[in-house]
């Protein structure tokens, strides 16, 4: 499913690898840097454009100077700790948002789930002390407001339409060295089949070791992207407690296992645009091995447009002892994306098949589906689909957006399940100034029909987030 966090125009599509993929676009008001000796301005420009990169520079004193801050002798080692606790805690950063969310579904057999909760989150991380060791903390909470006992099934409570409160985040990150950090605990991790999935009132967090780090990027050179870790136990987006990444999955009760992870993405100037490949696997004993791979290719095709195109591939299957099912299980999928943006437009079209078997799952949080929307994920055995979405950013209403989006889905292998076809339609304002910066108010209304009749399935969500800025 989405994310609740609003669209933009990025190109870039969402392939998370261990939370190590590309970082986010910088403003395009940025200023291009002048070209180097022996290039062309116009290779620069481009460059820029596509990599939009941040120069990182040392010191300029010559070697050998010492400037006046580092004079008259060294600071004893127990005031250098507390300097650098000091500046641990002051750059501690802090992470506060404020949330309502309403929703209200009439399934296809007329059954109704509503309610609005008001809750949010609040958190921080330390800086670093003795530059190695960062501290962090995060606390969620999901209050009715509105929810009918009869009415459940929103994801925004827990079971019969109970609020909860949860220490969700509470970890370490070590840095080992500029660029490769180790973080332990309880964390939130973004990931292609492991991640926060942050789609109602609170998102997933994990207790997990995770190695996350990054190589390259200068004067146009390739940059790798990597992660490995172990995560083993999830706490799912209503829940106030971490149980098995197994458990999770559907194993039996007293199925332990985790599930060990490991990924790289690299990306690098290719002909006129950039190339991106990327590919992780994660493996659960007895319970379960998806491997996800994705290659991207961007290019400018106009001075105000850029084509993205972009392949997907997903394997899944039981592994071991197969615990998860007690029967072997396996699925498969492929994908295809086009993607054309044009000055404050982007559209984009796109086409999953499933193989035959068993229906792509996503036991740890969203999956990647190209066609994966608001409400359905078109990924059962067998399923063709093809998506054409449009979206366009308001120039006249800073911050205002739209997009409309039309799946189709074929007659899946059981002769049981519809075809289905989703219709979405989303408006979104994000406040970037004045008294209500921070605030963002999102529409979505979907609508799924089924090829046997009947009555559709209705979805309508509103969305407010509140970021302080001054956090």
């Amino acid at each position: 499913m989405p994310a609740v966090r609003g669209p933009t125009l990025s190109t870039n599509t969402a392939f998370l690898l261990l939370a190590l993929l590309a970082g986010p676009a910088q403003s395009a008001a940025q200023d291009v840097p002048a070209p180097q000796a022996g290039q062309d301005a116009g290779e620069t420009a481009e460059q820029s454009r596509l990599d939009e990169a941040e120069e990182e520079f040392d010191s300029s004193d010559e070697q050998g100077q010492v400037a006046l801050d580092e004079s008259f002798g060294e600071i004893s080692p127990r005031e250098k700790i507390l300097r650098q606790r000091k500046k641990a805690w002051q750059d501690t950063e802090f992470d506060v948002q404020l949330r309502t969310y309403y929703l209200d579904r009439e399934g296809f057999d007329g059954a109704q789930s509503e309610a609005w909760a008001l809750g949010g989150r609040a958190g921080f991380q330390t800086g670093y002390f003795r530059e190695r060791l960062s501290f962090g903390a995060t606390a969620y909470t999901s209050q009715r407001l509105y929810g009918p006992e009869d009415k459940g099934g929103t994801g925004l409570l827990a079971p019969i339409q109970q609020g909860y409160s949860v220490l969700g985040e509470i970890y370490g990150q070590l840095l080992l060295m500029d660029g490769l950090t180790l973080d332990f605990g309880r964390k939130g991790f973004n990931t292609a089949f492991v991640n926060e999935s942050d789609t109602r009132m609170t998102p997933n967090t994990f207790q997990a070791a995770v190695l996350m780090g990054e190589l390259g990027g200068e004067n146009g050179s390739a940059t790798w992207r990597f992660g490995a870790g172990y995560f083993d136990k999830i706490k799912e987006k209503t829940s106030e407690r971490f149980i098995s990444m197994a458990t999770a999955a559907g194993a039996p009760d007293g199925v332990e296992r985790g599930v060990y992870a490991a990924g790289a993405n690299i990306s690098k100037p290719w002909s006129s645009g950039e190339v991106s490949v990327g590919v992780i696997d994660y493996y659960s004993p007895d319970i379960l091995n998806i491997f996800y791979t994705e290659v991207k290719y961007t290019v400018p095709v106009a001075e105000n447009a850029f084509l993205q195109l972009a392949a997907q591939y997903t394997r899944q299957n039981s592994t071991g002892e197969d615990l998860q099912f007690g029967v072997p299980f396996s699925a498969d999928q492929a994908g295809l994306k086009a993607e054309l943006a044009v000055d404050d437009a982007l559209f984009t079209v796109s086409w999953n098949a499933n193989g035959g078997g068993d229906a792509l799952q996503g036991p740890w949080g969203n999956t990647p589906s190209y066609n994966s929307v608001q409400v359905m994920d078109f990924n059962l055995a067998g399923v063709d689909s093809i998506l054409l979405r449009a979206e366009y950013a308001f120039k006249s209403a800073p911050g205002l957006s739209a997009y409309a989006v039309w799946v189709h889905g074929s007659q899946p292998d059981d002769p049981l399940e519809p075809a289905q076809d989703e219709f979405d339609f989303n408006i979104q304002w994000d406040a970037e100034r004045g008294p209500f910066k921070g605030l963002s108010v999102r529409l979505r209304y979907a609508v799924v029909s089924q090829d046997t009749g009947g009555p559709d399935l209705q979805d309508f969500r509103l969305i407010v987030n509140y970021d302080p800025p001054s956090l």
